[in-house]
């Protein structure tokens, strides 16, 4: 019998690989040609003469709340000009690698949701407005290039490292990925820690399945090292929740400590909190996402996405790494 089991869970396992491969090989075939337009670099080159052409081409992206001699002071702000020499030396080209990266993601939406159109891509600088990194809409993908230039760059001063860390070309397309998750997932509100476990956990799924070149650090923006110590500590992190009883708990405070952007989480444990990486909760709601995926076989990834935390957590027979 022990064999026989074995001999299955083989069989299972190829045929998952199988249509795994079968699905990936449908994929790059979507017919997908992303062009990346630098509206950052013809910003840089028009003059207070010739903008209004510029503004012609790109109506969306000068605001009619703002009189002309706005974009015309824009254009000879010294701020806005280094913003636009320090883009252009980080990105010289027209972001070959980076549109490639934005085909694969639009070709696994369009697989997963026949009815999405691509949009046009577009480049921007937004004077290092970090919180809006990337716009995504029906008709437009805005990305705001000037927060991509690297953790260390000198117009960071003062931004905490922890946000830095993001501000990596690698993370473009993440930041892309993480946008449409939240707009093909449906607004819940969530009252419990493990409902924002689980709505965080939906949202790297997605990252999954739709940029799986990606590696699960930069799904989730770690550092190699940070995940590494989340796997690493996952069934002590998992108890901690347990025994304070704090998954059902509705207490205020526990999205800052284990979801919200920090720079670790807080345990209120010496010994583990400096070790610790930020978003610590949003982890663990992924690994359940996962083991719930991995055991329901027959759900398919989008009916996921619309189901409720208890419908996922009390399936999911989630069992930390030890």
């Amino acid at each position: 019998m022990k064999y026989l089991s074995f001999f299955l869970l083989v069989i299972i396992t190829l045929v998952s690989c199988e249509n795994d491969s079968k699905k990936a090989d449908e994929i790059s075939k979507i017919k997908m040609d992303v062009t990346v337009e630098r509206f950052d670099k013809a910003f840089a080159n028009a003059t207070v003469a010739n903008w209004k052409a510029l503004r012609d081409e790109y109506p969306f992206m000068f605001s009619k709340s703002y009189p002309d001699s706005f974009w015309e002071s824009k254009l000879q702000d010294t701020l806005q000009q280094e913003l636009s020499a320090a883009v252009i030396e980080a990105f010289p080209s027209n972001l070959e690698g980076v549109a490639s990266e934005i085909t694969s993601l639009f070709q696994h939406l369009k697989y997963y949701y026949p009815e999405f159109r691509a949009p046009r891509v577009i480049t921007t600088t937004s004077y290092v407005d970090y919180r809006n990194k990337v716009i995504v809409t029906d008709s437009l993908d805005i990305i705001a290039l000037d927060t991509y230039l690297g953790p260390e760059h000198e117009f960071y001063k003062g931004v905490q490292e922890y946000i830095r860390l993001g501000f990596i070309p690698e993370q473009i397309v993440v930041d892309l990925a993480d946008a449409y998750a939240k707009r093909y997932m449906l607004p819940v509100k969530n009252k419990t820690l493990l409902d924002e476990m689980i709505t965080a956990g939906k949202r790297l799924y997605f990252k999954d399945i739709m940029i799986p070149f990606k590696t699960d650090a930069e799904k989730i923006g770690y550092s190699p090292e940070q995940l590494q110590w989340a796997e690493a500590n996952e069934s002590d992190i998992w108890k901690y929740f347990i025994e304070r009883e704090l998954l059902f708990s509705s207490d205020a405070k526990l999205p800052s400590r284990f979801i919200n952007p920090a720079p670790f989480s807080k345990f209120y444990l010496a010994e583990i909190d400096t070790e610790s990486p930020g978003r610590i909760g949003q982890y663990i709601g992924w690994q359940i996402v996962k083991a719930f995926m991995d055991n329901n076989k027959e759900v398919s990834f989008k009916d996921m996405l619309t189901m409720s935390t208890e419908d996922i957590f009390n399936h999911s027979k989630f069992k930390p790494k030890k």
